[in-house]
Formats: structure tokens, C-alpha cells, sequence
């Protein structure tokens, strides 16, 4: 049985969905064998694309929602259908105490998805955590401050939006 927790950018351009997404399946390959446990915050970009891939390799999935009112506030109409079909499929939805989505809740979602894993995916261009806290560079720094094995999955031609 293997857990892996997913972090990435939300902020995919178009061009880089499909190509983030054939190179989530080829990572996932490996742990393909029924015993794989995916862990994610089903948010747009990465963290949905990884969701889908466990799913189509035959993992099981399980959702972590930063807050009580993240599924209202946060998830925009574009990912509203998406997000609720991934919940849906998800063997477990695990929705944190948090009532608000803010910073200090998706940290506790980061922390949450790490405690939980084996190993984190991070669909990660390799910039620098910026000064806001809590992003993907700042959970990868974390996840190998922790000592868990991290993968990098970032494609030729992967970009994001500016």
C-alpha cells in the first residue's frame, strides 16, 4: 500500500493540462497495481489532474477540504462540476474543522495531506516559495524537511498562467 499526497499550481495554462496530466499517469504507473491511495485538495489545476489519474490507474482517493465553507466560497463555477464528481468518487472526504478557507486552513490542509503520505508529487516548476506562505514550493520545502520522498512532475512545455 502505497499514499501519495499531490501539491501543485492551480494556475495551469490550457496548453499545459493535457501534458501535466499524461505525465501524472506515467508517474502513477508504478504504484498501478490496486494498492495505490492518492490524497488530494481536488482544487483546480494539479491537485485535480492528480485526482483523476488515481482514479484511472484504480487508486483510491481521498479529499482533504481546507473548510466548512470552501466547497461555497471557493470553488468557482468553472471547477464546480469537477469538484464535486472527484468528491463523489473519493473513498474518503475528509472536510477539516477550519469554518473559514483562508491561510492558516491550507496549511492545515498541506499538513494534513503530508501526515497522511508516503510520498508527495508536487507539479512544481521549481520557483521559490513567494512571501505569502503556504504554496507549492513552501509544501514541498516541508514535505523534504520531513524527510518524505518528493516527486517532481513538470513536463517540457508545462507553464503557467501569468
Amino acid at each position: 500500500m502505497t499514499t501519495i499526497a499531490v501539491t501543485g499550481h492551480m494556475d495551469l495554462t490550457e496548453a499545459s493540462v493535457p501534458l501535466v496530466r499524461d505525465a501524472l499517469r506515467q508517474a502513477l504507473k508504478p504504484y498501478a497495481d490496486g494498492e495505490l491511495t492518492g490524497v488530494s485538495c481536488i482544487a483546480k489545476g494539479a491537485d485535480s489532474l492528480f485526482a483523476e489519474a488515481v482514479l484511472e490507474v484504480g487508486g483510491r482517493l481521498v479529499a482533504v477540504i481546507p473548510s466548512q465553507d470552501y466547497r461555497r466560497n471557493k470553488v468557482k463555477p468553472d471547477h464546480a462540476a469537477t469538484f464535486d464528481r472527484l468528491a463523489a468518487a473519493a473513498s474518503e472526504v475528509l472536510v477539516l474543522p477550519n469554518e473559514t478557507a483562508n491561510r492558516a486552513a491550507y496549511g492545515d490542509a498541506n499538513r494534513t495531506l503530508l501526515e497522511r503520505a508516503d510520498r508527495l508529487m508536487a507539479v512544481w516548476n521549481g520557483e521559490p516559495p513567494n512571501s505569502k506562505g503556504g504554496g507549492t514550493a513552501d509544501t514541498v520545502i516541508e514535505a523534504q524537511e520531513s524527510g518524505l520522498p518528493v516527486d517532481v512532475v513538470w513536463p517540457d512545455g508545462a507553464a503557467r498562467r501569468s
